[in-house]
């Protein structure tokens, strides 16, 4: 059946078809094995450079996925580096043509596509105040290379499905590679080396799981994704991965917030689901499970902790990567593969593009 809001093609039950949204997910351990060595000598050298230029201050331009992966990085540079970042808004520049002092600082422009003209708006601006630039996309020719003083590349590949998933990956490693770089925690690069493997931990142990999770929840109208510190951006990534392919309301919240109002919308049998990897945000996570058991929520838990315990919960246990600084990966794989079960599940084809465009060139 064809809907013409949508472009939604209903696949018959059985359909054993390999959707490109499936196929790009599992290469995604593939991916991020070849990131280092495709930008290991580039990252060095944005780190000299910045260090030399003692860079104080980081301005991160993106939208989209791209502005999650940005998310993630600030938690990393704050934590890591000690380095306050900010999160642009291109508008600003395109919209209301105002100039932004960004002299002093280190510019990071992301864009899956490099076409993304605000963005590059961003970078042209900062260059004019003597910023230092850098752009991070998957394709090598594209324009906002051509503006940036240094450049990353995802080296992700075409991506056909209209959810981004293995570039969204593969900018996270890239800015998780540079912030290692910068304070030289070993730890982390270990945890980033061993990324791949664990990668490909997740994809032969835990499709089988979420296909059950995608039976069961197939007929929600929407669910809620809350999550703290560094799955904060993971709660945003998962609820638009789940809605811009199944086509239900999704909205995801960071658990600081979450108590402030929004828990109100929650009512009895309402699906959430809580990000509660093993660190910094456990008490955190406890602490909403048990406000949300109050209003009789069906919650579901994605941890990393085997032995935790999630009273009335159903919990999902997900490969341990050595820390909540890189666990995000396996979270977002997660919601990712719950994407793709579900539209098979409901009859709809992920691949088709409806509504939403691909490359989206706002200015």
């Amino acid at each position: 059946m064809y809907d013409r809001l949508y472009g939604e093609i209903r696949f018959l039950k059985g359909n054993k078809k390999m959707i490109n949204l499936e196929k790009e997910i599992r290469e995604q351990p593939s991916v991020l094995a070849g990131i280092c060595e495709k930008n290991c000598e580039t990252a060095q050298k944005i780190v000299d450079a910045a260090k030399a230029a003692g860079i104080k201050n980081i301005y991160f331009a993106a939208r989209g996925t791209s502005d999650h992966a940005c998310i993630y990085a600030q938690y990393l540079f704050g934590i890591f580096c000690g380095i306050p970042c900010t999160l642009g808004t291109p508008s600003v520049f395109t919209k209301y043509g105002a100039h932004v002092d960004l002299s002093g600082h280190l510019v990071i422009g992301v864009s899956q596509s490099g076409k993304a003209e605000d963005v590059i708006e961003v970078l042209k601006s900062a260059k004019k105040d003597g910023a230092m630039t850098v752009a991070i996309t998957n394709v090598e020719d594209s324009p906002i290379v051509d503006v940036a003083d240094y450049s990353l590349f995802c080296g992700a590949g075409p991506e056909v499905s209209i959810a981004a998933t293995k570039t969204f990956t593969s900018q996270m490693y890239l800015l998780a590679a540079l912030v290692a770089k910068w304070c030289g925690c070993d730890k982390l690069k270990a945890e980033l080396k061993a990324l791949p493997e664990n990668a490909q931990k997740f994809l032969d142990t835990m499709p089988a799981e979420i296909e059950k999770l995608a039976e069961k929840y197939q007929n929600i109208p929407g669910a809620t994704i809350l999550g703290r510190g560094m799955s904060y951006p993971i709660a945003l990534e998962g609820a638009l991965k789940m809605l811009e392919t199944n086509k239900i309301k999704m909205k995801g919240y960071p658990i600081s917030d979450f108590h402030h109002g929004p828990i109100a919308q929650i009512h009895t049998g309402d699906l959430v689901f809580v990000l509660a990897p093993a660190g910094k945000v456990e008490d955190d996570c406890q602490e909403i499970i048990r406000k949300l058991h109050g209003v009789e929520a069906d919650i579901v838990v994605l941890t990393d902790d085997a032995d935790a315990v999630f009273e009335g919960c159903t919990k999902v246990v997900l490969p341990y990567t050595g820390s909540e600084f890189t666990s995000v990966f396996m979270q977002v794989m997660f919601f990712q593969m719950l994407a793709c079960k579900m539209t098979i599940v409901r009859g709809i084809d992920p691949d088709v593009a409806g509504v939403i465009n691909k490359v989206t060139i706002t200015k």
